[in-house]
């Protein structure tokens, strides 16, 4: 599902934001990436989406080789990843049903697929009543269920969550986590970046530790390698 082997990054300003990273994730995964800020989660996330190309080392996500990638192949990868952004990225001015339309749309989505696909996913997130609703008459974490809902509609095998529970109280990341766990739960392979500590010290889940663009740790049931993210 996803591979990255011996992966290093530096920027043409000099930053060294990867260094030597390797880790995999198998299909059905679901998985934690933590670290303090400047780690290197926010590079690792640009690659997965082919945002940006390692200096050195490989990348497979979702059978895509990410290191040799034609521009023309992007959008083909791109329906194979979500990905949930910690301030939601929705337009304020197109409907909650919409601003998931427009997901499809940009993938080249039938009619007939949208009207099926977007009423799915909008149940599945438990939005159903909120199809005619605008991003602004919504909770923060009614936004951010859009946004998952969003990264669904394509029906993709990886769903990676930046930060996605950064914005929202204790009780409604909670309820952010528990509808992330049963969408893995579905079959979707879930990796999900955070530096919330309690988040995922109240799951015994995978987590990969990341620091100073190094991966530090890598182990199941609680949280590796610092006192704080």
């Amino acid at each position: 599902m996803v591979r990255l082997h011996d992966v290093f990054k530096t920027y043409p300003n000099g930053t060294k934001a990867l260094r030597g990273v390797t880790f995999s994730l198998e299909s059905g995964e679901f998985a934690f990436l933590v670290g303090p800020s400047g780690s290197g989660k926010s590079t690792v996330i640009r690659m997965l989406i082919g945002e940006i190309a390692p200096t050195e080392g490989g990348i497979v996500v979702s059978g895509f080789d990410l290191t040799t990638i034609k521009p023309r192949k992007l959008p083909y990868l791109r329906r194979r990843v979500g990905v949930i952004f910690q301030d939601f990225r929705l337009i304020d001015k197109k409907t909650v049903h919409d601003n998931i339309a427009f997901a499809m749309r940009a993938v080249g989505a039938s009619v007939k697929e949208i009207r099926r696909r977007v009423p799915y996913v909008l149940d599945l997130v438990g939005l159903d009543a909120k199809a005619k609703s605008y991003p602004p008459e919504l909770s923060g974490g009614e936004q951010q269920r859009v946004a998952i809902a969003r990264a669904l509609v394509n029906n993709p095998d990886l769903i990676v969550a930046d930060e996605p529970t950064g914005n929202l109280d204790p009780a409604r990341s909670l309820e952010i986590l528990t509808l992330l766990q049963k969408i893995n739960e579905l079959g979707t392979t879930v990796l999900v970046v955070t530096h919330e500590k309690s988040l995922v010290d109240k799951l015994s889940r995978r987590v990969i530790a990341i620091d100073d663009g190094r991966i530090i740790s890598d182990g199941t049931g609680g949280y590796y390698g610092y006192e704080e993210y």
